[in-house]
């Protein structure tokens, strides 16, 4: 078991549970220990359902064909796909879920597996995009092992947990619902399950008081559309018509406290303007733009799916942290470093752009390679570095870059020195995505709100800050050490004496350490997808 000792929402879902005949427990507590599987619930059909692939269940009895009778893997197994109407769980035609995401997290960082096959598998599926066949017997078998897995997770993890466990049978979804029900749901006094399980996460608890606010505004209609004029220049202190709609707006979701009901361009609203911009990573200049407009006029109803979206996210992730913890939020283009509750370091990053999105995944931060060469992915060589040698014969030359072996697709890489796309250093946790974070000289990439321009690593506003916080327990690396190091040019690797888990996250809404609820805008259309397979929609 690793060191990192995580309390995911699982410890508020898995209940009291039932002992098989085998001395193993069920996770759907009834009435009786000897009850009989769950009745398959046919309710869930192919209209209804938040996965759109169902298994067939002669592939089901054929997977757990020979286990030992009254298995606790097998009796969990079978309630937990009745209840689905054996809808699959962690995939849609489109590949693997946010929840198969979520949940291998999950495993990685809470303990030792030495079946390393299914996560290959994930890895291989996560870079070669294809159309999931419910028939396919490769999918079955990962679907159904990430199933046993999940319910040996919990069986092995949560031995002594004795919180009421109703909540697991949805917790990765099954049918679609209207938003507002499932809001009121959710904050239903009655829903103590709900409750028992806010409890223990801070994160989703903040969200859920939040919703409550957006789900009363909703109900009372909404708000009224913002408008502004491109061509006028607000001044504060002057009067303008559409001031009145901006105070009403930022009224509404409480950055404006005073009710001013004139068409002043007051400082109080410009404060406002500013809060507003931060919340939702525009720059907190005050200024009415384009930008600031749209955001403000995104329905109350979106807000309100977002704030669902992201809640069920939450349930994912660690809720307490024990030691050093890098975090990256890729729609907020930000880093954060944690130690336990302490937040140590926010650093701006660079993300990956439109066709080459970051992936969301974990693992273990182990080296720092300053003055690191660029091996440049093939794909980069192809099309972008072979057009270029096309019209430039000393396009290499120029740019420091060298052949390392021939090929219709040559391998090249960039020499260490001021112009490597990497910069001075490097930070890897190996990873079958080739994701890391690096330096850049481009540095004006971070002055900008949106940050989505790699072609799929992170970028490090501050790599030197960041390389000094890394190995500030190994004493013989001197700011000064570090400095020379990363100026030295030839490539020299230092491993860390602790790795670091690295988590790479998708968080549109979030409560702040600040108590501030921010939003920010679904770069990859992440949210959409999920929303569109979560709710109804008239």
């Amino acid at each position: 078991m690793k060191k990192f000792a995580y309390l995911f929402i699982l410890i508020a879902l898995v209940g009291a549970a039932c002992k098989s005949k085998t001395g193993g427990r069920r996770l759907w507590n009834r009435a009786s220990q000897e009850a009989g599987p769950l009745p398959r619930d046919y309710s869930v059909t192919k209209e209804n359902a938040y996965n759109d692939l169902f298994l067939d269940s002669s592939a089901f009895e054929k997977f757990i064909a020979g286990a030992a009778p009254g298995d606790s893997i097998v009796e969990n197994l079978r309630d937990f796909y009745n209840i689905r109407n054996f809808e699959f769980a962690w995939f849609d035609s489109k590949g693997l879920t946010e929840q198969a995401l979520g949940f291998r997290s999950l495993y990685k960082y809470s303990t030792d597996s030495s079946d390393k096959k299914i996560d290959r598998q994930m890895d291989d599926l996560l870079l070669h995009e294809k159309t999931i066949e419910a028939t396919d017997p490769t999918i079955v078998k990962i679907e159904l092992e990430l199933s046993k897995r999940f319910m040996r997770y919990i069986l092995e993890s949560f031995k002594e947990t004795d919180v009421n466990d109703r909540a697991f049978e949805t917790f990765v979804p099954i049918k679609k619902v209207s938003a507002l029900a499932l809001a009121d749901s959710v904050l239903s006094k009655k829903n103590k399950e709900n409750d028992n399980y806010a409890s223990s996460n801070p994160s989703y608890n903040n969200l859920k008081a939040q919703l409550a606010k957006f789900v009363d505004i909703q109900k009372k209609g909404g708000w009224d559309t913002v408008s502004f004029s491109s061509k006028t220049k607000y001044q504060v202190g002057k009067a303008f018509p559409e001031m009145l709609s901006f105070k009403k707006r930022l009224g509404a979701t409480g950055q404006l406290a005073t009710a001013d009901t004139t068409a002043v361009f007051t400082p109080e609203l410009e404060a406002a303007i500013k809060a507003y911009q931060a919340s939702v990573g525009i720059t907190p200049d005050g200024k009415i733009t384009a930008p600031l407009v749209k955001s403000l006029n995104v329905p109350a109803m979106q807000r309100v799916e977002q704030l669902l979206v992201n809640m069920e996210r939450m349930r994912w992730l660690p809720v307490k942290k024990e030691g050093k913890l890098i975090m990256v939020n890729i729609p907020e283009f930000t880093l954060h470093v944690t130690e336990g509750d302490n937040h140590v370091i926010h650093m701006p990053v660079v993300v990956g752009k439109e066709g080459h999105t970051t992936t969301m995944f974990s693992d273990d931060l182990e080296l720092v390679v300053f003055s690191p060469y660029w091996n440049i992915p093939s794909s980069i060589v192809k099309n972008e570095i072979l057009p270029a040698i096309s019209r430039n014969k000393n396009y290499l030359s120029q740019n420091n870059m060298e052949i390392v072996s021939g090929g219709d697709v040559p391998e090249i890489r960039q020499l260490p020195g001021p112009k490597n796309s990497l910069g001075l250093v490097k930070f890897l946790f190996p990873n079958s995505f080739n994701i890391y974070f690096h330096d850049t000289p481009a540095k004006s990439l971070f002055e900008k709100d949106n940050r989505a321009a790699s072609h799929g690593c992170i970028r490090l506003a501050d790599p030197v800050k960041m390389a000094n916080y890394l190995l500030q327990d190994s004493p013989e690396w001197t700011p000064e050490k570090i400095d020379a190091a990363m100026h030295a040019g030839v490539e020299k690797t230092v491993k860390l004496k602790q790795p670091v888990p690295v988590i790479i996250t998708y968080y549109t809404a979030w409560v702040d350490e600040n108590k501030a609820l921010n939003f920010r805008e679904d770069i990859y259309g992440n949210d959409e997808n999920i929303a569109s397979k979560m709710f109804t929609r008239n």
